[in-house]
């Protein structure tokens, strides 16, 4: 498991999670100022400086590579601004997305989402 701290790109964590996970191939999990990666097979590791590399070429495909560094220490990635600049960005309205903690379902719908967790449990 890896967590990548996004308080200075907070407003591009939507799109970053996307590209770093594809990149990866790791199920992600969305929190509020962070997201986790987790391997897919128990037995997986998931290799940080592939993650490092993908979230530098995000960066660089916004034009914001120079202004970000893109630190690790122990399981733990931070993305921070080297001015002090953080990325603004008009939020782009999200649908709360409901997601299975087991396998990783994701609905927007939490009627779909209580009656999927019910599986799990039989």
């Amino acid at each position: 498991m890896l967590t990548i701290d996004c308080r200075d790109v907070e407003s591009i964590k939507s799109e970053l999670i996307v590209y770093v996970s594809d990149q990866v191939a790791a199920i992600p999990t969305l929190k509020t100022h962070e997201f986790i990666l987790s391997t897919i097979e128990d037995d997986e590791i998931i290799d940080i400086n592939v993650v490092i590399s993908s979230i530098k070429e995000f960066l660089d495909s916004i034009g914001e590579g120079k202004n970000f560094a893109v630190i690790s220490t122990n399981n733990v990635v931070s993305i921070r601004s080297i001015s002090g600049r953080k990325i603004e960005r008009d939020p782009i309205p999200q649908p709360r997305m409901f997601s299975c903690p087991h396998c990783g379902f994701v609905t927007r719908f939490e009627v779909e989402h209580n009656a999927h967790m019910k599986i799990h449990y039989l």
